[in-house]
């Protein structure tokens, strides 16, 4: 049996007050490999265009969040299946 684990890409709070954030571009499509610590999706704040790391290896398993889509912080973005 082959068993997955599956890591939640969350929206990081950037401080300042900031409640929510834009999502601006998703540099890696479904599908990708990423490693831990790569940009993987850019979001705009109110005050900033913010770089979003993946927080494990693997590959990208969704995109809960598309462009365009506004999601408060702490909202599950997408996944990474290692």
């Amino acid at each position: 049996m082959d068993i997955k684990m599956t890591t939640d890409i969350i929206l990081p709070s950037s401080g300042m007050g900031i409640e929510e954030a834009t999502i601006v571009r998703w540099l890696k499509s479904i599908g990708d490999e990423v490693s831990e610590g790569e940009i993987v999706v850019e979001v705009e704040t109110a005050k900033a265009t913010v770089e979003i790391e993946a927080p494990a290896s693997g590959r990208l398993a969704t995109i809960v969040a598309p462009v365009g889509k506004t999601v408060e912080i702490n909202a599950v973005i997408g996944t990474i299946e290692a």
